[in-house]
């Protein structure tokens, strides 16, 4: 029995090797928890092709948007731990909602294996340009005096807006949203007053004229938008918040086969096809080891609880 059990043992071990070998070897599903046209969409794009003209193997991207990201994390949590299906997701699907909901459809921690983060970067305050405050300042004033609406598609879009009316001594009326690109259009329409979106989605609107920057969400001022003052810089002082970006693969996807993910990722983000990307959106290439991006994530998490604490925000 002790030889059946060893050499049953070094079968199973050779064929994960073997199959850790041929991996990719049939096509691969990006699943993106927001809609087509969001940061985390086209960033996943952005990726996939890299990945696909790297290993020659179709990559299909995989839009479930909404509640958050909890429909793309359960989706990846009970898919087929092989590698073939990931999630691009961020600090909101890993960090944020496990403090903003009491109970969720997956685990962040035990249902996944964590593969590497893939950029950073901050978001971009919006109104249009119509909106009677034209400045950080003139908007804190007018929501003194009047109700103001903000629209969030994610939750660190909303957390941006929260935090903000926390520091500034506001109240606002919080508008939620399946996706970025949602909330964008009813901003445009004027049944919203204000976003806090992702740098992608915000400078295109912004060099279009279509919306406004009052401010950014970083310390210091975007090199794409030098010309708009960073929150903190336009008076709320100690106002800072960035957002990440990363992928993940199902709890028991063998180990060799995340490594072997971590660096077609790795190397796709670094691809001279994904500088459009990261320069276009003032997104910072950002990757680390699945060890290193495991600690990472433990570590936002706790940030991001602080964060959330401090803007009053009560699980839902």
């Amino acid at each position: 029995m002790p030889f059946i059990k060893h050499w049953l043992s070094c079968l199973l071990l050779l064929s994960s090797t073997a199959f850790a070998q041929d991996y990719p070897s049939r096509t691969m599903t990006l699943v993106v928890p927001f809609t087509a046209g969001s940061a985390t969409d086209l960033l996943a794009r952005t990726l996939g092709l890299a990945i696909a003209n790297r290993t020659k193997q179709p990559v299909v991207i995989d839009n479930k948007p909404g509640a958050s990201g909890l429909i793309a994390g359960q989706y990846v949590a009970r898919a087929v731990p092989d590698g073939y299906t990931i999630l691009i997701g961020g600090n909101t699907t890993h960090a944020a909602n496990q403090h903003l909901y009491k109970k969720l459809p997956y685990d962040p921690l035990n249902d996944f294996i964590p593969v590497t983060s893939t950029g950073r970067g901050a978001q971009i305050m919006l109104v249009r340009p119509d909106f009677p405050a034209k400045s950080i300042a003139e908007f804190i004033a007018l929501a003194k005096t009047r109700t103001v609406s903000f629209a969030s598609g994610s939750s660190s879009s909303r957390i941006g807006s929260e935090l903000f009316q926390q520091m500034a001594g506001i109240s606002m009326l919080h508008v939620p949203y399946r996706s970025t690109p949602q909330g964008i259009a009813d901003l445009l329409a004027g049944q919203v007053d204000m976003m806090v979106t992702d740098s992608v989605t915000g400078i295109a609107q912004v060099r279009s004229g279509k919306l406004l920057a009052l401010g950014v969400t970083s310390r210091e001022r975007s090199p794409l938008l030098p010309e708009v003052m960073s929150i903190h810089e336009a008076g709320v002082k100690d106002y800072e918040l960035t957002y990440w970006s990363g992928a993940w693969v199902p709890a028991k996807t063998p180990l060799e086969v995340v490594h072997t993910l971590n660096r077609l990722i790795v190397q796709a983000a670094n691809e001279p096809s994904s500088e459009a990307y990261y320069k276009g959106s003032a997104t910072d290439i950002f990757t680390m080891t699945p060890d290193q991006f495991l600690k990472f994530q433990l570590a936002e998490a706790e940030r991001w609880g602080r964060v959330i604490r401090a803007a009053g925000i009560e699980a839902e």
